[in-house]
C-alpha cells in the first residue's frame, strides 16, 4: 500500500488513465454557479444563506478538486448535508429564542427607517387620476383634470423629479393594465406643479400632495409630523418610542438575551399553561405507547392461536390501519368524532342517549385523540410483536405448563420477560415520536380547546411541538423569538429523557450480563 493510497488518494495505476481537465471543467463550472448564487443572495441581502452557500462551494472545490482529498468525496455530501439541513436549523432556532424576532419585528434598522419614513397622508383635495404616455425609451406622466404633461422619465426604481407643464394629451396612452406594471417607477417618482407642489403616486390610479407621516432627524431619531414628537430608537428593544416611551411599528431585529426565557418563567399566564402542557405531552406519549403496544401484542398472541381459523384474513384487516395513510385516519375520525353529525355521537345518541361533546370538553378531547392515536399505532407494535414471540422458546412453555402453571402466569413469567429486551428501544423511540406527534393534533384538535386566561395561545390538547407551532405561526404577533426558547427548553427536556432512557437501557443490559 502506498502513502497516497494510506492518506485517502486512489492508486497511481487508477490516475492514469482519467481525464483531468474533464474533472476539473465539471469542478470548476459547479463552484463558480454556486459563487454565482452565493453573490446573488448578498444582493438580495440574504447574507447568511450566501455565506452557507459559499462555505459549500469552498468545500465542493477543495474536496473534488485535487485527489490528496479523495476518500472525503464519498462522505461530503452527507456530511455537508446533516450541517446544512438539521445543524443549521438547529442552531438558528436556537439563536432565535435569544432575539425579540416576531411579526412586529422582522426588519432590518435600516429598513425600519425606510418603512417609517415612506408613510404619508394624501391630500385628497389635491389627489386626481393620471396617465402614462410612450416617449422614446421613456414614459410622460398625463394629469388630464389639469392639463399637465410631464418631462420624458424612465420610471425606474430610482427617486425621480420632473416638472410638470401645461400641454396637449399624449396620442397613445397606455391602458391601465400597463400602467399599472410600472408601479414601481411610479411610486419612485415625485411630479412637480407649475404652483410648485409636490405630487407623488397615491394609489394605483391617482397622483397627489403627500405629506410625510415621518421625518428623520438625526441619526438614531425621527420626528413625527403630525405632533411634532421626536421618536428615539430604543436598540434594546427594537423600537421606535415616543418620550413617553410608546412603541411605533414595525420594530427591526435585535439581541435580547434571556428576555424571552424570563417572560416564560416569569408570566403566569405563560408558565401555567406551559406546566400543563408539558404534562399533558409526557402523559399522551407514554399513554400512546403503552395503549399501542398492548394492544398490538394482545392481538399478535391471539393471531398466534394455533386453533384460530381464517389467520390471514384477520391479519391482513388489522394491519390495514398500518397501511392507510395517517392524515387520511386523522381526517376520517375528525368527521366520525364530529358532535352534531359524527356517526359515532349518532350510535352512542341511540344506545345510551349520550352525545359527547368531544372538541369542546377538555377531557374528551384528549380521550380522543389517544383512541385515534392508538388505532393509528397499533398494527405496527402487532407486527413486532408476532415477530418477538416466534422467538420464543417453546420449551419453556410447555416446561411451566407441566408445572401447572396457567396460560396467564405462562405469559407473565416467561413470554413477556423475554420480548420485552428486544421491544425496549423501539418502544423509546415511539416515545419520543409522539412527544412530538404535531401533525395528529393539528389534524384532530387544532389544540383545542384553548385554555382559559392565557397571554399565548394554548389549547387542552397541546403538546409542547403544537403549542410551538401556534406560538411562532398562528398567534397574531407570531412570536418567533418566544417560540424559539420555547423549543429550545424542549430540546433539553427531549436531550434528559433521552440520556435518562440510554443510562437505564445499559445498566439493564449489563444486570442481565451479569447474571
Amino acid at each position: 500500500m502506498t502513502a497516497a493510497t494510506e492518506f485517502g488518494a486512489p492508486p497511481r495505476d487508477a490516475r492514469e488513465g482519467r481525464r483531468p481537465w474533464l474533472r476539473w471543467t465539471l469542478v470548476g463550472a459547479a463552484t463558480l454557479a454556486m459563487l454565482y448564487g452565493a453573490f446573488f443572495l448578498y444582493q438580495i441581502t440574504q447574507p447568511l444563506f450566501g455565506a452557507i452557500l459559499l462555505a459549500l462551494a469552498a468545500g465542493f472545490a477543495v474536496v473534488f478538486g485535487p485527489d490528496r482529498f479523495y476518500g472525503s468525496r464519498f462522505i461530503f455530501p452527507g456530511v455537508a448535508a446533516v450541517l446544512i439541513f438539521i445543524a443549521f436549523p438547529v442552531a438558528y432556532t436556537i439563536w432565535l429564542g435569544f432575539t425579540n424576532y416576531s411579526s412586529f419585528n422582522l426588519l432590518s434598522y435600516e429598513r425600519t427607517i425606510e418603512v417609517l419614513t415612506s408613510r404619508g397622508t394624501v391630500n385628497p383635495e389635491t389627489e386626481q387620476p393620471f396617465a402614462v404616455a410612450r416617449d422614446g425609451d421613456g414614459y410622460r406622466i398625463w394629469l388630464p383634470e389639469s392639463e399637465l404633461l410631464s418631462e420624458p422619465v424612465l420610471l425606474t426604481a430610482e427617486e425621480e423629479t420632473v416638472t410638470l407643464a401645461p400641454g396637449a394629451a399624449p396620442a397613445e396612452l397606455l391602458s391601465p393594465r400597463d400602467a399599472i406594471a410600472l408601479r414601481t417607477g411610479l411610486q419612485s417618482l415625485t411630479l412637480t406643479t407649475p404652483e410648485e407642489v409636490d405630487l407623488r403616486n397615491a394609489g394605483l390610479r391617482t397622483f397627489a400632495s403627500v405629506t410625510p407621516d415621518y421625518v428623520r432627524t438625526g441619526e438614531d431619531e425621527l420626528t413625527r409630523a403630525a405632533d411634532g414628537q421626536v421618536l428615539t430608537a430604543n436598540h434594546e428593544t427594537g423600537f421606535f418610542e415616543t418620550p413617553e416611551g410608546e412603541r411605533v411599528p414595525p420594530g427591526w431585529r435585535v439581541a435580547v438575551g434571556f428576555d424571552n426565557f424570563e417572560r416564560i418563567f416569569e408570566s403566569k399566564g405563560i408558565r401555567g399553561p406551559m406546566v400543563s402542557i408539558f404534562a399533558w405531552t409526557v402523559a399522551f406519549a407514554g399513554l400512546s405507547v403503552l395503549g399501542c403496544f398492548a394492544l398490538g401484542l394482545t392481538l399478535a398472541v391471539i393471531l398466534q392461536w394455533e386453533h384460530l381459523r381464517f389467520k390471514t384474513a384477520y391479519r391482513i384487516l388489522l394491519i390495514l390501519p398500518y397501511a392507510v395513510p395517517a392524515f387520511i385516519s386523522i381526517l376520517v375520525f375528525r368527521g366520525l368524532f364530529n358532535q352534531n353529525f359524527g356517526e359515532i355521537n349518532l350510535i352512542l345518541e341511540a344506545i345510551f342517549g349520550l352525545r359527547p361533546a368531544w372538541f369542546t370538553d377538555g377531557f374528551l378531547a384528549r380521550v380522543m385523540i389517544l383512541i385515534v392515536n392508538i388505532w393509528l399505532g397499533y398494527p405496527y407494535m402487532m407486527l413486532l410483536a408476532m415477530g418477538f414471540l416466534q422467538s420464543v422458546p417453546q420449551d419453556h412453555k410447555k416446561a411451566a405448563a407441566l408445572e401447572g402453571a396457567s396460560s396467564l402466569r405462562v405469559f407473565f413469567t416467561i413470554t413477556l420477560p423475554q420480548i420485552i429486551p428486544p421491544f425496549l428501544p423501539l418502544l423509546i423511540a415511539a416515545f419520543a415520536f409522539n412527544f412530538n406527534n404535531l401533525v395528529l393534533i393539528l389534524l384532530l384538535t387544532r389544540g383545542g380547546p384553548d385554555i382559559p386566561g392565557t397571554v399565548i395561545p394554548a389549547g387542552e390538547t397541546d403538546i409542547l411541538a403544537s403549542f410551538t407551532y401556534r406560538l411562532a405561526f398562528q398567534d397574531t404577533g407570531q412570536q418567533f423569538g418566544l417560540a424559539g426558547a420555547i423549543t429550545l427548553l424542549i430540546f433539553l427536556v427531549v436531550a434528559a429523557i433521552s440520556y435518562a432512557n440510554y443510562v437505564a437501557m445499559r445498566r439493564a443490559a449489563s444486570k442481565r450480563a451479569a447474571k
